[in-house]
């Protein structure tokens, strides 16, 4: 953007000490929309004082945050909530300048490879365990516990490049292959757990009146890709104490999983210094309820 008079007197202001000038200045600033961002990185260059370059910083956060909210406002009223998108738009609040190409490439690398095993003939298990050879062996992608020390574990172009995910984020991968191979697997809503499940293919959320854990095959544990049962579930609820009602197995649409990993993304900036994240990131759950 060029650089006018009032831009050039609005950046002289930005290290004015007296805070309610600095937010009069930020709000004019940040009204010139995305455009100023190179204008502020020049600024941010060209300066040596730390406390000043951590307010341009502020600044073009708030920037790409502003853009982040109109687009995920846009998302949420779409008629299809694709779940790749959604993902790759909650990693745009920590990598702004995020190119979604080549993530989108890789995927249909990994794709393809599912694909090429993959026959009609196979049952749901044998299609879960092409799943888990190509994704967990042969492209060795990891699982670690969710921690809210590492928010890289929560962005899925970092789980790809690194090979490594926590359950949500490695389960979000897994959700989406599956949707590109037209394999009905679904999350599902299981107390303290993220878990998938594999429907009949006739399943239909939306119709269908009875208990949705009759119309799953089996699960999968996101983190490991291993495949578990019926049994298992009832086990699990034995042990903490809560009763398998029909709630639990109903699948989960793609807006809540996304609203599931901004939540669970906003436990990682619990710092006096880092909250602000926090704060916008729970804005941007909460956008997602409305």
């Amino acid at each position: 953007m060029q650089e006018n008079r009032e831009i050039s007197a609005l950046f002289t202001l930005i290290d004015d000490p007296d805070e309610e000038v600095f937010s009069t200045v930020s709000s004019r600033i940040v009204d010139y929309g995305k455009g100023i961002i190179p204008n502020l990185e020049s600024l941010w260059e060209n300066t040596f004082n730390e406390e000043i370059q951590e307010r341009i910083e502020l600044l073009i956060h708030r920037l790409h945050f502003d853009d982040l909210l109109r687009d995920m406002k846009e998302w949420r009223d779409s008629a299809y909530h694709d779940l790749l998108f959604g993902a790759l738009l909650v990693a745009k609040f920590q990598y702004p300048d995020l190119q979604t190409t080549p993530v989108i490439q890789e995927l249909e690398k990994i794709r393809r490879n599912v694909w090429l095993e993959l026959n009609s003939f196979l049952t749901p298990l044998e299609h879960a365990n092409v799943i888990s050879s190509i994704v967990y062996n042969y492209y060795n992608l990891k699982g670690v516990e969710i921690a809210y020390t590492n928010p890289d574990d929560y962005f899925l172009h970092k789980v790809i490049q690194g090979k490594k995910g926590n359950a949500i984020s490695n389960g979000i991968l897994y959700l989406v292959l599956a949707e590109l191979l037209d394999i009905s697997v679904r999350a599902i809503n299981i107390p303290k757990q993220f878990v998938l499940a594999f429907f009949n293919s006739e399943y239909d959320p939306a119709t269908y009146q009875g208990n949705p854990q009759n119309k799953i095959q089996f699960y999968v544990d996101a983190t490991s890709g291993q495949a578990f049962s019926h049994k298992d579930v009832e086990n699990y609820f034995k042990r903490i104490s809560v009763p398998p009602t029909a709630s639990y197995f109903k699948p989960i649409s793609n807006k809540r999983v996304i609203q599931l990993l901004i939540e669970e993304l906003a436990k990682c900036f619990d710092t006096t210094r880092l909250v602000y994240k926090k704060k916008e990131l729970l804005l941007l759950a909460d956008l997602l309820d409305k």
